[in-house]
């Protein structure tokens, strides 16, 4: 093991606000809000428990910057006219034991759910192509310019509404096939005007976005991005074109860059490229943030499957600056701690051994949740479970809450 260990020493933005070590506690889908999108106590226990845990920094998760367009049901809405009561106090609780907040704003596009119904955008009408699973995400439409200049503007109004709530940053969400990367990338964007076509202007709607954020917050408000190394498809957004993305990112004020992959048709986020190859287990994208840092001039961080100290401390090692955990620290929250005190616990989810690589993502996230709803209501993590079961539950109270976002949405049109 590494003698001087790092994973613990604090490090300063480019802002100059410093993070008190490099532990994130990275963006995961919690699907735990009230009926009016807002979070409550639910939301305010788990950051409790993870604030308790000894993370430096946590990342929340999808907060929408258009109730019209939800990554499912069951999420936080922050938009002109939301109330902050509920967002004050999530900061608050999250920042008790002296770790930083930042709200990861996301936009869908077009991968939307078909029965959550709502506005389907894309740069283009490009379906989502699930195979025989394609019909469970609405028909996507190609955005108007208004419309596009008016998403931009969404993105502004929740950055700075999260900062009167408390928070400490935004983390803008251009990964994981959601609009900004649908914008990046040439099987979604077909666009001839000035919003597609050419690298350039494929990256134009994540540039004006960060631009628009960024002059909108304050100076010491973080703001940082999480982009794909790749999209992990045939003639998708690639990694030389992520390279010449994030040397342009690097010189608009933000202050670190979040490293993943993949999306809704190939999640190497969750390990798996659309060719079905398995990525190495643990730290799945560490090796394209290696090359990064090498370029960088702002702090880079790789989340992806990351469990154990050691696979942590050579990530700091090999020169990133922050190392992103997701699941372990759903079934971990003390995590950190743990490692501080020189314990190593492994808790694995069981996994599905079926065909349908779609199935599984969804019984893992189901798996992930069903850890995070226990944490909520005060209960620990459980790795004793069936996927199949966990799949039907998770199914079930998703339906339930889609319903639930239906009718607040029928009231909210009168």
């Amino acid at each position: 093991m590494h003698p001087n260990s790092n994973l613990f020493s604090p490090i300063v933005l480019p802002n100059g606000i410093s993070l008190p070590n490099r532990l994130v506690k990275a963006a995961m889908e919690e699907n735990l809000s009230n009926e009016n999108l807002e979070p409550d106590l639910s939301l305010w226990n788990l950051y409790e428990v993870w604030a308790k845990g000894g993370v430096g920094t946590l990342i929340t998760g999808n907060v929408m910057v258009d109730h019209r367009a939800m990554t499912g049901p069951g999420g936080v809405v922050l938009e002109e006219g939301t109330s902050l009561t509920g967002f004050k106090t999530w900061a608050n609780t999250a920042k008790s034991n002296g770790a930083k907040i930042i709200m990861q704003i996301n936009h869908p596009g077009r991968q939307i759910l078909a029965k959550l119904g709502g506005n389907v955008w894309a740069p283009s009408a490009v379906s989502v192509d699930l195979g025989n699973l394609s019909k469970l995400l609405g028909k996507p439409k190609a955005m108007e310019e208004s419309e596009i200049l008016e998403t931009i503007q969404r993105f502004v109004t929740t950055a700075k509404l999260a900062e009167m709530s408390g928070f400490d940053g935004v983390e803008i969400h251009a990964a994981h096939g959601y609009l900004i990367s649908q914008f990046l990338s040439p099987l979604v964007n077909q666009r001839t005007d000035r919003w597609g076509g050419s690298l350039e202007n494929r990256s134009r709607f994540l540039v004006e976005v960060i631009q628009s954020v960024r002059k909108a917050v304050s100076p010491n408000f973080i703001v940082a991005v999480k982009m794909n190394s790749s999209d992990f498809q045939k003639g998708g957004f690639q990694f030389e074109d992520a390279i010449e993305v994030i040397k342009k990112v690097q010189t608009l004020g933000v202050d670190f860059i979040e490293i993943s992959g993949g999306n809704y048709e190939a999640p190497a986020m969750q390990g798996v490229a659309r060719d079905g190859s398995t990525l190495a287990r643990e730290a799945y994208f560490l090796d394209f943030a290696r090359q990064i840092t090498k370029l960088a001039t702002v702090p880079i961080m790789v989340t992806g499957g990351i469990s154990r100290k050691q696979i942590a401390e050579t990530v700091i090692e090999s020169g990133v600056s922050l190392v992103g955990v997701a699941t372990a620290l759903a079934l971990n929250p003390n995590l950190p701690n743990d490692w501080k005190e020189k314990r190593d616990p492994i808790s694995k989810l069981p996994l599905p051994q079926w065909k349908s690589k779609p199935l599984v993502s969804l019984a893992n996230m189901a798996m992930v949740r069903y850890q995070l709803q226990r944490l909520a209501i005060k209960k620990s993590p459980t790795v004793d479970i069936y996927p199949w079961f966990r799949l039907l539950a998770d199914q079930l109270r998703l339906s339930r809450l889609t319903k639930r976002y239906r009718s607040w949405m029928e009231k909210s049109k009168h």
